[in-house]
């Protein structure tokens, strides 16, 4: 299964070197095919120089620049048009997160799971200096998401997540113009009958940069998403739900932190704890 690796960057210059290399070695060391597609989000630095100098050192290493207004959602959007592979992850320029988180977000993938989540907050998860006033917001967003949709699932807002190229067929249209994409393309998923399995997965702050996410302006447009796809949930009758995927919302599978990687690697079946699994 070839891996793409959609990064949107915006002015991320001193960070996107270290988070290419990074994802290159560890995907290349564990033989995954892949390719690592980055999305200039209108910068006003050096990010797309330093990127064509990786992409002269590795053809497996693309970048190209949104053709829509700033924006990370746009700019997720634009990498979702152009990726080649057979599964995409959606992964921050700054490096705060993991390669090896997204080595077994592919096995899962490989496992059979239509999309593989990963959660900072179950047990095997970490953050590192996670800023104060944004982890209790984030905490507040994520425990109202998981009660409306009842999916267990208690880091959706977090933008680093894996898909099979059928599931971004599906959720599409996708409307979300800023970080709110980070939440319409999951609960989509999750509501129109993929299968997932959920991961614990480490975090750490950037360390170069600044961040681009500004929670004052993200309130009102998170709400917005949310509402959006509870009211297709409730309202729509399942018309957009994909034609085979049984009644509720779609099936999930929890792993502990050994037993997410065990299943992965060795090609496990996890049964009836994995929920319903694609061909």
């Amino acid at each position: 299964m070839k891996l793409s690796v959609v990064i949107p960057a915006h002015d991320e210059e001193e960070s996107i070197a270290g988070t290419v290399s990074e994802i290159a070695k560890a995907l290349a060391d564990e033989g995954i095919d892949y390719e690592i597609l980055v999305v200039d989000d209108a910068s006003g630095d050096r990010t797309a120089d330093v990127v064509a100098q990786l992409v002269e050192r590795d053809e497996r290493v693309r970048c190209i620049r949104s053709p829509y207004r700033n924006g990370f959602g746009f700019a997720v959007r634009a990498g979702l048009e152009r990726y080649e592979g057979d599964a995409v992850a959606i992964v921050m320029a700054d490096g705060s997160d993991s390669p090896r988180d997204l080595v077994a977000y592919h096995r899962l993938l490989c496992a059979g799971y239509d999309c593989a989540f990963g959660s900072r907050f179950i047990p095997g998860g970490s953050t590192h200096d996670y800023p104060r006033l944004k982890l209790i917001a984030n905490r507040l967003v994520n425990t109202a998401i998981r009660l409306a949709f009842g999916h267990g699932y208690n880091d959706t807002t977090n933008a680093f997540k894996a898909y099979r190229r059928h599931v971004i067929d599906n959720v599409q249209p996708l409307i979300s113009h800023h970080f709110n994409l980070t939440v319409e393309i999951p609960l989509k998923a999750v509501v129109r009958g993929h299968s997932y399995a959920i991961t614990p997965i480490s975090w750490r702050n950037r360390a170069a940069g600044t961040s681009k996410l500004r929670l004052q302006e993200m309130g009102s447009r998170y709400l917005f998403i949310v509402l959006y796809v509870f009211f297709e949930h409730h309202l729509s009758r399942g018309d957009y739900r994909r034609a085979d995927a049984p009644e509720g919302a779609g099936q999930g599978w929890r792993a502990g932190a050994p037993d997410a990687r065990v299943h992965a690697e060795t090609g496990a079946r996890p049964g009836e704890q994995a929920g319903r699994r694609s061909s």
